[in-house]
């Protein structure tokens, strides 16, 4: 199966080409600080070399994900800006994201060499259901206390 999805604006497209993948709900702390770019502010920021994107923490209580290959995922129209994140094991996690829009596209985890986590988000065609299933939640012990754990799907505290 090819899973297609882009940013908000168009200017990042991708593809996934993978059989299956692993929908997954992480609840932790650097999910939920997701960081992305703005748009220059230049009525704010007077300096030349300052008027450059500005990061921005935007945030929700998790982040849903298409969890595929690594080697399955590709780019296919512009180029991703990144922000590395180190994460509760010490590890990188790299965020790449829309340099223009600011979405959020991908995450790639250095405790998980071999897998892309696709935001859900950008998946095109109502890829954004995850198939209506959810396999896993991870980071529950940072869960936001007015969620519920999604049934049937396996409740990690960390990144098991």
């Amino acid at each position: 199966m090819v899973l297609n999805g882009s940013c908000m604006c168009g200017g990042v497209q991708y593809a996934v080409q993978a059989e299956e993948y692993m929908s997954a709900l992480c609840h932790c702390t650097d999910c939920q600080k997701v960081p992305s770019p703005s748009h220059p502010i230049p009525d704010l920021i007077s300096s030349p070399k300052q008027n450059a994107h500005v990061a921005q923490w935007t945030g929700g209580a998790f982040t849903s994900n298409a969890v595929v290959p690594r080697t399955s995922f590709k780019v296919t129209k512009g180029t991703c800006t990144s922000y590395d994140a180190k994460g509760a094991s010490g590890k990188i996690n790299k965020h790449f994201f829309c340099p223009t829009c600011g979405s959020g596209i991908y995450t790639e985890l250095e405790i998980m060499p071999d897998m892309t986590c696709v935001k859900a988000g950008t998946l095109d065609n109502k890829g954004t259901e995850l198939n209506g299933k959810i396999d896993v939640e991870l980071y529950v012990k940072d869960r936001t206390g007015y969620l519920s754990a999604v049934e049937g799907a396996k409740q990690a505290q960390t990144m098991e």
